[in-house]
C-alpha cells in the first residue's frame, strides 16, 4: 500500500507528511484535511527537510504556526491597525504573527534533529488547492474581533482555560491513516475522529494550543510548567465540586450568625434611627433644606422589658436560650467539631495543586480581562463620569471601615489638645500612683517636662522607623513619650476621671467628620473580657458623654490576650473569657431595662473585631482542642479556637436578638496582615468581612474565593507599609483589578498620618503610587459603604435606593460609570457560572464555538 501525504483543503502551504505532524495538524486545524494516494502528491515540490518521528513539541509547534502565520499575514495587517494595537496579552495578533511563528528553516530543524534520536527520510510533499468556504482558525478570528467587538461580547471567549475548537468540529470529515502510511514510524497506529469523541478532541486540542502559547510567551510560564495545565474533565469536575462546597460552607455559617445584611432588623422599614440623620442638604437639587440638629436624650430612647426567656452556658463554652418552660433551646450553633472539619476541608481544598494551579490561571485571566476592559472603555468611563452633577471623590460617601478609636486622631491634635489641659486645668486630679492621687502638674513635674517642652518628636508616637515586623514595638507607640501614664490619663476610657479626656478629644475628632460631611468612621473600642462590668462602663462612657453622631458607628475589637489575663490573675480559665464577653449582651436582650444605656449604645454597634500580633507562633499543642472550662493552662489559644467561639455565641445571640427586634452583630476580624494563612481561611467562613488580608497573595484558591464572594477587605497600605510589608509590593491595586471587594481605610492615624483628613491621605497615596482615576477612587469609596454595618435607609440615600433589594448602585449618588458596574457585575456571574458547569458536566467553557 501506498504512504499518504495529507494536505489541506485551502492553500496553506508546506504541511509534513510525518504521521505525527498529521495526528497534530488533525487536531490544532481541523477544518478541512483529506487523505490522498502518494502518486497524487508526486509531482510536488517538497520545501523543507524530512523530519523525524521523534520530534520535539517544539518543532512541530514551529512548523505548522509558521505554515498558519503566512497565510494569514497580510490580510490581517489593516484589521490589525484598525484595533489601534490594542493587544489581549493572552491571545492577540502580534503573538501570533511572524514576531513569535517566523523561524528559519535552519533554526526549526537544528531543534528538531538536536532533540532527535533517529533520522528518518520522508519526503514532504504538498499540493495547491482552491480556497475552499472553511473557516479561519478560532484563534486567529478572535484576535481580529479585539478592535471591533465591545469587551462584554469579546472577553467571554478569551478565557486561557478555554479549549480552541476549531468552527468545524462537528462537521469535520472522518480522517483515518492505514498501517502502510506509517511504515515509517516502525509501528501500526489508527486516528480515527468520531462525533462521539468531541470532548476526547476539544481536550487534545486545549493540549497542543497551550503548548504553542507558551512556547511563544502568551502566558509567561516555563516548559517545566506545561504539565497539569489541561486538566481532564474528572479533574475539573472535582475542582469545581470542591470550589461550590466551600462556598456552600460559608452561606451556611453566614445564614445560622445571621450576618447577611437582609437578616438584620436594623436594614428594615421600621427601623428608627435616633437621634435621625440630618436630612439632605438640597431638596430637588435647587432649594437648600435648614437643618434641624436633633439633640440626643436618653429619656427618648425606647428600653423594652423582659420577655421571659432564659439562658445559659452549656458545658461546650456556648450560650444556649430557652423558652418559658422549655428544656430545650430554640438557638443553634455549629459544633466545635463541625467546624474544624469544615476548616480541614476549606484548607485541603486550598493546598491542593490542581485547585491552586486553575485558581491561579483564573486570577491571570481576571487580570487580563481588567487591562482589556480599561483600554476599550476608558475613555467611555470618563466621559459618563463628566455627565454626573455634583458628584467627584470629595462630595461621594466614604466610610473609614477600620479604624481604632484609641489612635483615630493624629499626633499634632493629640500634642495640641495634651498643652491645652497642661495650662488650662493642671491642677485636676487624673491618676492615682502607689496610693497618692496626683494632679495633672504633677505627673509632668515627674517627667521634667512642661508644656513648652512638648512636641511631635517629644511624643515620639508615629510608628515610622524601628516598628516594622516589630508589633511589640508598635504597641509602645501608643504611650506618649513612652509613658504609659499618660496614655491612661488622655486615650482610656476606664480612669480616674472616667474617660473625660479621652470623650473631649473624640468628640472634637468626629466633628471634624461631621464637617466634612461626606466621611464617615466605624471606630474600634475594645472590650477585654476580664470583668463582667467592662460593657456597662462603656456604654456609660459613650452615652453620657453623648458621643453620637451620623456619621459613627462602632465595632468592639477583642484582644487575644487571655494568657495575659492568666498569668495576671484575673481569669483562671477561657471559659470566663466568653462569660465575661457574652454573659452581658445575653443579659441586656433578655431585659433591655436591667442595662438601658448598654442597650442604647448597642443599637449603634456593628459587631466584633478580633485584634492581636498575628505572627506569634501557633504551636499546636492538642490533637484535639479541650473546651473552654478545661482550658486552664497559661498558653494563649490559637486563632481558629477564639474565631469559633466568637461565631457560636454569635449565632446564638443573633439569632435571639432577631427574634425580639433588636439588631445583630457581625463578624470582622484582623485577618491576613501577618502569620498563618490559617487565619484566613477561618474568616471566610465566619467573618462578613476582614481586614488587612494582605497574605491573600500567597493563596490563590483563597483569594479566588473571597473574590467569588465579594468579602469585603478593609486594606490599610500605609500601616502595612509601616509594619509588614512595603507600599510597593503590597496587593492592594491587583485586588482591585481583579474585583475583589476592597476598600481603603486607616487603621491608625495617630501612628501612620500627618493630615487632619487621614482618610484623604490614604486615597491620595494610593492615587499617586497606582495611578488611580477618579473613576477608580470613587469605586473603593462605593466599596467602603457597601462593606460598612451603617443602616439600610442611610445606605439608600448614599449610594442607591434599591440597594439592599437588588445591589444596585445609581450613578448619580456615587459617581460609578454604569460601564464600570455592568463590567464588575458581568465579570463576577462568568466566574460562578464556569464554577457551576464545572461541578456540573467538568468543563469550564462556557460558550464553546460550534
Amino acid at each position: 500500500m501506498e504512504a499518504q501525504a495529507l494536505v489541506h483543503k485551502t492553500n496553506y502551504p508546506q504541511l509534513n507528511s510525518d504521521p505525527v505532524i498529521v495526528a497534530m495538524a488533525a487536531e490544532i486545524a481541523a477544518d478541512g484535511w483529506e487523505v490522498i494516494p502518494k502518486s497524487a502528491a508526486a509531482s510536488v515540490v517538497a520545501p523543507w527537510n524530512i523530519l523525524s518521528p521523534k520530534q520535539t513539541a517544539f518543532g512541530k509547534v514551529a512548523i505548522l504556526s509558521a505554515s498558519l502565520n503566512n497565510d494569514f499575514e497580510d490580510d490581517y495587517e489593516d484589521e490589525e491597525d484598525a484595533a489601534g494595537n490594542s493587544h489581549h496579552p493572552f491571545l492577540s495578533r502580534r503573538s501570533l504573527s511572524k514576531a513569535s511563528f517566523e523561524a528559519s528553516h535552519a533554526f526549526v530543524n537544528a531543534m528538531i534533529i538536536q532533540s532527535s534520536e533517529d533520522d528518518t527520510s520522508v519526503q514532504l510533499n504538498t499540493i495547491d488547492s482552491a480556497p475552499s468556504d472553511i473557516g479561519t482558525p478560532r484563534s486567529i478570528l478572535m484576535s481580529r474581533k479585539l478592535g471591533q467587538a465591545h469587551a462584554d461580547a469579546l472577553l467571554p471567549q478569551l478565557s486561557p482555560l478555554m479549549p480552541v475548537i476549531p468552527p468545524d468540529l462537528h462537521s469535520m470529515p472522518h480522517l483515518t491513516l492505514d498501517d502502510e502510511s506509517q511504515s515509517t514510524q516502525g509501528q501500526a497506529s489508527t486516528l480515527t475522529v468520531d462525533e462521539d469523541d468531541d470532548e476526547v478532541v476539544s481536550r487534545r486540542l486545549e493540549r497542543e494550543i497551550r503548548k504553542m502559547m507558551i512556547r511563544t510567551h502568551l502566558n509567561g510560564e516555563s516548559a517545566e510548567e506545561l504539565e497539569g495545565m489541561s486538566e481532564s474533565p474528572q479533574e475539573l469536575q472535582r475542582i469545581g465540586e470542591a470550589l461550590s462546597r466551600c462556598m456552600m460552607l460559608r452561606t451556611k455559617y453566614m445564614q445560622i450568625s445571621m450576618q447577611r445584611e437582609s437578616d438584620n432588623p436594623r436594614n428594615q422599614a421600621q427601623w428608627q434611627i435616633y437621634p435621625a440623620p440630618p436630612p439632605p442638604a438640597w431638596r430637588n437639587f435647587d432649594q437648600p433644606v435648614k437643618e434641624d440638629a436633633q439633640e440626643f436624650d436618653l429619656n427618648k430612647c425606647q428600653i423594652p422589658g423582659d420577655d421571659g426567656r432564659t439562658f445559659a452556658m452549656g458545658d461546650d463554652g456556648v450560650y444556649a436560650v430557652f423558652d418559658k418552660d422549655s428544656a430545650v433551646p430554640f438557638t443553634m450553633a455549629p459544633s466545635i467539631r463541625e467546624f474544624y472539619m469544615d476548616l480541614d476541608f476549606l484548607l485541603d481544598t486550598i493546598s491542593d495543586g490542581p485547585v491552586k494551579t486553575w485558581a491561579f490561571r483564573r486570577l491571570r485571566y481576571l487580570d487580563a480581562r481588567w487591562q482589556l476592559y480599561v483600554l476599550l472603555n476608558e475613555r467611555e468611563e470618563t466621559a459618563q463620569s463628566k455627565m454626573v452633577p455634583h458628584r467627584d471623590l470629595y462630595n461621594v460617601r466614604k466610610v473609614d471601615g477600620h479604624v481604632h478609636l484609641a489612635s483615630a486622631m493624629n499626633q499634632k491634635h493629640l500634642l495640641r489638645f495634651i498643652k491645652y489641659k497642661l495650662k488650662n486645668e493642671p491642677d485636676r486630679p487624673v491618676i492615682v500612683r502607689d496610693g497618692k492621687t496626683l494632679t495633672l502638674r504633677q505627673v509632668f513635674e515627674s517627667l521634667n517636662l512642661t508644656a513648652y517642652d512638648l512636641s511631635i518628636d517629644t511624643l515620639d508616637m508615629h510608628a515610622h522607623n524601628g516598628a516594622y515586623h516589630r508589633f511589640d514595638k508598635f504597641n509602645l507607640k501608643y504611650n506618649p513619650i513612652g509613658e504609659s501614664r499618660l496614655r491612661e490619663i488622655f486615650i482610656k476610657t476606664d480612669n480616674f476621671i472616667d474617660g473625660e479626656f479621652f470623650a473631649q478629644i473624640t468628640k472634637e475628632v468626629i466633628s471634624d467628620l461631621e464637617q466634612s460631611k461626606y466621611q464617615m468612621a466605624e471606630y474600634r473600642i475594645s472590650i477585654y473580657g476580664r470583668s463582667p462590668d467592662e460593657w456597662d462602663k462603656l456604654a456609660a462612657w459613650v452615652v453620657d458623654h453623648k458621643i453620637l453622631s451620623p456619621n459613627v458607628r462602632w465595632l468592639i475589637q477583642v484582644p487575644r490576650l487571655y494568657n495575659v489575663y492568666k498569668a495576671g490573675g484575673q481569669v483562671s480559665n477561657f471559659e470566663q473569657v466568653i462569660a465575661n464577653l457574652f454573659g452581658p449582651l445575653f443579659e441586656v436582650t433578655k431585659d433591655p431595662s436591667s442595662h438601658p444605656k448598654l442597650h442604647v449604645f448597642l443599637q449603634r454597634v456593628v459587631g466584633f473585631d478580633s485584634v492581636d500580633d498575628e505572627s506569634k507562633p501557633e504551636r499546636r499543642m492538642h490533637k484535639k482542642y479541650p473546651l473552654p472550662h478545661v482550658w486552664n493552662t497559661p498558653d494563649n489559644p490559637p486563632y481558629t479556637y477564639y474565631t469559633y467561639f466568637m461565631l457560636a455565641n454569635m449565632c446564638t445571640l443573633n439569632q435571639w436578638r432577631g427574634r425580639r427586634g433588636f439588631n445583630t452583630f457581625v463578624f470582622r476580624p484582623h485577618a491576613g496582615e501577618a502569620g498563618d494563612t490559617e487565619h484566613l481561611a477561618a474568616a471566610f467562613l465566619a467573618a462578613q468581612a476582614i481586614n488587612h488580608g494582605i497574605l491573600l497573595r500567597k493563596v490563590p484558591a483563597l483569594q479566588y474565593l473571597y473574590y467569588l464572594q465579594q468579602i469585603g477587605l478593609a486594606m490599610s497600605p500605609l500601616s502595612n507599609n509601616a509594619l509588614f510589608l512595603v507600599y510597593e509590593r503590597n496587593p492592594f491595586n491587583t485586588f482591585f483589578q481583579r474585583g475583589l471587594n476592597v476598600a481603603l481605610s486607616t487603621d491608625d492615624p495617630l501612628q501612620f498620618h500627618f493630615t487632619k483628613e487621614p482618610l484623604m491621605e490614604e486615597y491620595s497615596v494610593a492615587a499617586q503610587i497606582w495611578k488611580y482615576n477618579s473613576v477608580d477612587m470613587c469605586e473603593l469609596a462605593m466599596n467602603s459603604v457597601i462593606q460598612s454595618g451603617f443602616e439600610a435607609e442611610v445606605k439608600r440615600h448614599w449610594i442607591g435606593r434599591e440597594y439592599l433589594e437588588t445591589g444596585q448602585t445609581e450613578v448619580h449618588k456615587t459617581n460609578v460609570p454604569l460601564c464600570r458596574l455592568k463590567y464588575r457585575s458581568s465579570t463576577l456571574e462568568q466566574e460562578h457560572a464556569v464554577i457551576a458547569k464545572m461541578a456540573a458536566t467538568g468543563s469550564d467553557v462556557l460558550n464553546p464555538a460550534k
